[in-house]
């Protein structure tokens, strides 16, 4: 079960997903989109699915995220999804338009800092990772004045950042470097703890901004209660994807790195990430409309 709309990363890691297990164990795997609501609907329908191992959720950061953004939900995610595997971590890289004049982290800040309240910054939308890492970037950097300005997609956005009505985006790495190679727009820092192979010479924005991180996870969850032995033997066999070459080079071609581990392992990601995107979001006050 995908909670967004089929053709986008969630869509394609969970048909990748959905192969590997179907040669693996020798039955089909469907992967069903229900988009709404933040991934929240078809969170639901795992939620409420038999415990049987049938049904499987595609989990992502925004099931961390909303378990904060959303007053009301039917279901409490980290109680009633069991976690099975930690599958992947994506990273986006915060660009800027040209007319900025900062090609640093350290001379971003302090541009900001001279001019508060004058600096846009767009995103897919009010409570999308390409939102809170924006959020999260301003609360570390010593609490920055940038005005976010939300869209329906990415894609708008970046639009926009092109034509200079926003100055600033996090986006993914893909749609992105190729506006970076011809200087289109500026890379100036990768969220991820690490520098990407893509963007070898952009480096993370840690180096400057210490603790600072802003990853999309993705993992499988199932309906809690599912027996432990079926947990395992999904786990086993998720596990095996990410140690075989052919499915970290599809994974590589989303952005995405391998994560494995355990049931356990993957529990406290979701349980640190539902903690950390918490706090962003109560300190910017940020609220659905």
């Amino acid at each position: 079960m995908v909670g967004f709309a089929a053709g986008g990363p969630n869509d394609i890691l969970a048909r990748l997903v959905g192969q590997w297990c179907s040669e693996r164990f020798g039955q089909q795997f469907m992967v069903e989109n229900r988009p709404g609501a933040g991934s929240n609907i078809a969170t639901d329908v795992v939620v409420r699915a038999p415990p049987d191992g049938y049904t499987l959720l595609l989990v992502g950061s925004p099931n961390a995220i909303n378990a904060t953004l959303y007053e009301k939900l039917d279901f409490n995610f980290l109680r009633d999804i069991a976690p099975v595997a930690s599958l992947a971590r994506g990273t986006l890289v915060m660009l800027v338009h040209p007319s900025v004049p900062a090609r640093t982290i350290p001379e971003f800040i302090a541009h900001a800092r001279a001019n508060p309240g004058k600096i846009s910054y767009g995103s897919g939308g009010v409570g999308g990772i390409t939102h809170i890492a924006g959020e999260l970037f301003k609360q570390e950097a010593g609490g920055l004045d940038l005005q976010h300005v939300p869209y329906r997609g990415v894609g708008p956005a970046i639009t926009d950042l092109l034509g200079g009505q926003v100055q600033v985006v996090f986006a993914n790495l893909a749609p992105s470097i190729g506006y970076i190679g011809s200087g289109k727009l500026r890379a100036l820092g990768i969220t991820a703890p690490v520098r990407s192979e893509a963007l070898p010479d952009v480096p993370a924005i840690c180096e400057f901004v210490p603790g600072y991180e802003a990853s999309s996870v993705f993992g499988i969850g199932a309906p809690k209660d599912t027996p432990i032995e079926i947990i395992g033997r999904l786990n086993q066999e998720f596990n095996a994807a990410l140690a075989d070459p052919a499915f970290k080079m599809r994974l590589h071609g989303l952005d995405a790195t391998g994560f494995g581990g355990s049931p356990a392992d993957f529990g406290k990601v979701m349980a640190d990430e539902t903690e950390k995107w918490a706090k962003v979001i109560r300190l910017a006050k940020i609220r659905l409309e």
